[in-house]
């Protein structure tokens, strides 16, 4: 570790109110002790106000309320910050080796009494995500400094529907995760408009020299939500979608990230949504396939009809086979 960083170290352990040997010091900073007898005359040097006690129950000390700068958290804080830690690693956030570098100062600058209650805190806390693409790292750090410094990059991208990629030239003006996994909201200068790009389907990115002015107002995630569920409200045209099944099935298409959004009514045996007709002959039936015989459709007749007909063609695809 750096000087200037152990250094901090020695003045945030101090500072936790414990008396600590030079020995102790040393250990815990995995340095020399002669080391540590002179990163504390210089911290003397600057100023530091450190109490030298000899004896049997000797060492070093700060003295009372020489700090009280926001950068120390208590314990709640650190605790709060170190599990926030492992969602963000988890969702792949892209400067991963940072935040391990932050969270290893958060418990050295800790006294033994916080790392114990940190470590309990910690040992049975997971977060659990699908493993996402290691490639998507080097273009998630490169949207990130895109997006802070409002730069544009250049990216091959290739949709879902589309074998090869296309070269653009995209303004990001934001990331977004969401359903496990990354977008950013950029202005796309070969479609001339706002769009969302799937950083895993970026398969080259470089950086350039064009620089652009992103709007204060802006919001990734207000776009990303609009253009992924449009309010519908005051909308004609809506057809109910009535769905009965046991409650355990209910809950969970009411809690659904698109379902939900047009529930309008549930009662106990049933949940009632307003969609638009696309949705109820193109999306709808794939996500209500799954649910079985744990629920069933009382209304529109036209939505048991294509699935009837999903079903009949899945059928006949696998008896071919």
């Amino acid at each position: 570790m750096p000087k200037n960083d152990n250094m901090l170290a020695i003045l945030w352990m101090l500072n936790s109110g414990i008396k600590m040997t030079a020995k102790q010091i040393s250990e815990k900073l995995e340095i020399n002790i002669r080391t540590v007898y002179r990163y504390i005359d210089a911290l003397c040097a600057s100023g530091v106000p450190i109490i030298s006690d000899t004896g049997h129950n000797g060492g070093y000390s700060l003295l009372n309320n020489f700090i009280k700068a926001p950068l120390l958290f208590d314990i709640e804080e650190k605790k709060a910050l170190l599990q926030a830690a492992v969602f963000a690693k988890e969702a792949g956030y892209p400067l991963s080796e940072a935040l391990g570098n932050a969270t290893s100062k958060l418990k050295m600058y800790s006294n033994q009494e916080q790392e114990s209650i940190l470590s309990r805190h910690l040992a049975g806390f997971d977060v659990i995500n699908r493993m996402g693409d290691p490639s998507v790292q080097q273009a998630l750090a490169e949207l990130e400094q895109a997006v802070a410094n409002e730069f544009s990059v250049e990216i091959d991208y290739r949709t879902s529907h589309e074998e090869q990629p296309k070269n653009r030239v995209i303004d990001p003006y934001g990331m977004v995760y969401w359903n496990n996994k990354w977008y950013t909201i950029a202005f796309c200068h070969l479609r001339n408009e706002i769009r969302s790009f799937r950083v895993e389907r970026i398969l080259q990115i470089k950086r350039t020299q064009i620089r652009f002015k992103r709007s204060e107002a802006f919001s990734a995630r207000e776009f990303f939500m609009q253009n992924l569920l449009p309010d519908l409200v005051g909308k004609e045209g809506l057809i109910p979608l009535i769905i009965g099944g046991r409650s355990e099935a209910l809950d969970d298409l009411c809690l659904h990230w698109f379902l939900g959004h047009h529930l309008k009514e549930r009662t106990t045996n049933h949940a009632i949504f307003l969609l638009e007709e696309k949705s109820i002959h193109t999306y709808i039936p794939y996500f209500l396939l799954s649910y079985g015989k744990s629920i069933q459709v009382i209304e529109p007749q036209c939505l048991k009809d294509k699935l009837v007909a999903v079903v009949s063609e899945l059928m006949e695809y696998y008896q071919i086979q």
